[in-house]
């Protein structure tokens, strides 16, 4: 299994494909891998179940289940599962480059979340604006490491 690490620089790589319903498959399993990571991280077997046909929403399912905050990103994974129905269901013309950003968008914010979640306990109480928790926790203990905050 991959780091969120390296799922993030996935996403940063992944070039624009002519191929969406390809694109979009790609993403899909991205975001399953971002799950994958939160449940193994709490001593879990990601499930190979499915829910409303996804896998995507059976992970988050399991890794919700003793951790309500997690459902913070609930509608981030619907939201990728309707743009990928969007992609590879649905008809062949139409804004498809548009569509095929914003399920980019989404698999990132639900990387970054899930990335986030596991420095930050508490991430989902407020806000899911993972990446600022994140930086910000690592510059603290870069601090730390560096002689104490005063040194931030």
């Amino acid at each position: 299994m991959r780091s969120m690490n390296e799922i993030e620089l996935e996403l940063d790589a992944l070039p624009e494909r002519t191929d969406a319903r390809a694109a979009a498959q790609r993403m899909l399993e991205l975001a399953e891998e971002a799950l994958e990571v939160w449940v193994v991280a709490k001593g879990q077997v990601p499930t190979t179940g499915k829910r409303e046909g996804f896998r995507l929403l059976a992970l988050h399912r399991q890794g919700a289940q003793d951790t309500p905050n997690f459902n913070a990103c609930r509608e981030t994974c619907r939201e990728i599962a309707y743009h990928y129905n969007l992609l590879v269901h649905g008809p062949l013309e139409g804004p498809e480059a548009q569509r095929l950003r914003m399920m980019g968008m989404l698999v990132r914010h639900l990387a970054l979340f899930v990335g986030g979640k596991l420095q930050v306990e508490a991430l989902g109480d407020f806000c899911c604006a993972s990446r600022p928790l994140r930086q910000e926790s690592a510059t603290i203990a870069e601090a730390e490491l560096k002689g104490g905050p005063q040194n931030a």
